[in-house]
Formats: structure tokens, sequence, C-alpha cells
């Protein structure tokens, strides 16, 4: 029986922290995230999962925020994972689709939708890769729950979730 502290056969990465956010506005919206949550934790390769509360927002479109759409259930996921980031991003989007997600428009009425917003503190604009999430510093309903599970939170390229959230509650303008 070999040591208990014997070193893994298979060396893989380093544990990196990203940050999932989720939404929902079409069906059991607040099951459907925390199913969503439990079944990212339940793949290989991911460590921890922490949920934040969820939260009820406005719907956001291109053009702004409509309070006529169903309203979303949003919140943020810290996922400590050995995953490669694109790889997680591809089990993201098997989720979603799990869930029935449909993408007929941009920013229409979904059943799910997760969102890899950092991924330790990878850059990039790789068109099917781009991290972090270019819209995140915008969007009160990723940054409040990020907040909420981990108040010192730095987004790479922006600054600390605190002073965005403060920028943009200042801003009247800003999608909630």
């Amino acid at each position: 029986m070999p040591p208990l502290n014997a070193p893994d056969p298979r060396p893989g990465r380093d544990a990196a922290l990203a940050v999932v956010a989720f939404g929902a506005n079409l069906g059991e919206r607040r099951e459907s995230i925390e199913r969503a949550a439990e079944r990212i934790a339940r793949l290989p390769l991911v460590d921890d999962v922490r949920l934040s509360p969820l939260h009820e927002t406005v719907a956001v479109r291109p053009d702004g925020p409509d309070p006529d759409a169903p309203a979303y259930v949003n919140a943020v996921a810290l996922v400590t994972t050995r995953l490669a980031p694109h790889v997680l991003l591809g089990m993201l989007h098997a989720i979603e689709d799990e869930h029935g997600r449909e993408r007929h428009e941009r920013w229409g009425d979904r059943t799910l939708d997760l969102d890899l917003i950092v991924y330790g503190d990878l850059v990039s604009n790789a068109p099917r890769l781009q991290v972090p999430h270019p819209r995140a510093a915008e969007r009160l309903f990723v940054l409040e729950p990020w907040a909420e599970v981990d108040p010192d939170a730095v987004l790479p390229g922006a600054g600390r979730i605190d002073d965005l959230i403060a920028r943009l509650r200042s801003d009247d303008t800003a999608p909630r």
C-alpha cells in the first residue's frame, strides 16, 4: 500500500478560482440555479462551489432594463477548479443545455444562463473565451452577489468589486 502522502500519479494544473454568474427568468428559476450549482460541484476536478444568496432583478435587454419582461433570479458562485478554462466553459454550456436553454436572441429570456466571469488571473479576448467577462463591471446583478461571497474581490482590469458597485449605484442608468 502506497504512503498516504504519495504524489498524484496524474499531476495536473493548479486549482484556480473561477467566478460563475447564474441567471434565470423562465421556469423554476430558483430551483434551476440551485440545481446548476449542485451540478457544477459534481464536475470532475471541481473542488469547491460557494453560491451567493439569490437575488431577484429586472430583465436587461440590449436597450436597457425591461420591467415588463419576466424577472430574473441571479447569483454568483466561486468555483475552485483544476479544469482548463475552456473546458469549464464548455461544461457550463452543457449544464445550460440540460436545463433547456435555447439561444434565439441576444439577452433573451432563458431557463438558465451561466457566464464565466473570471478564471484566476487569466485574460483572454478569444472569441470563444472572453475573461474577464467584458460586461461584468457594468452589471450590479453580477457584482452584488459576487461581493456577498467575496467582499474583497477584484475584477481584473476594472478594480475592486465594492468600488464598482458604489460607482454603478450612483449611476441611475446602470442595470440593476
